[in-house]
């Protein structure tokens, strides 16, 4: 997400010809994209998205849990 960021802020630099970036390349100015375009293949052929995912919705559930746990006054139990 960080890389698509980039690559907007600096298509609008180089559009308003604006600073150093209006004398980049295209292919400079476009990078960013690409690096996107990479990072997002490799996310999901590694797992790394679905393992992010069940992370999240692991620490949603142990919160819940808590929060209905001291909603009925009990404490929440120890694994052994």
């Amino acid at each position: 997400m960080w890389f698509v960021a980039l690559g907007l802020l600096l298509v609008l630099l180089k559009w308003a010809e604006f600073g150093v970036v209006a004398s980049w390349s295209w292919w400079a100015v476009l990078a960013p994209f690409g690096v996107a375009v990479l990072w997002w293949a490799w996310a999901d052929a590694s797992g790394y998205t679905k393992r992010q995912q069940m992370r999240k919705i692991e620490e949603r559930v142990a919160e819940r849990r808590k929060k209905n746990l001291d909603a009925l006054g009990l404490k929440e139990r120890r694994r052994r």
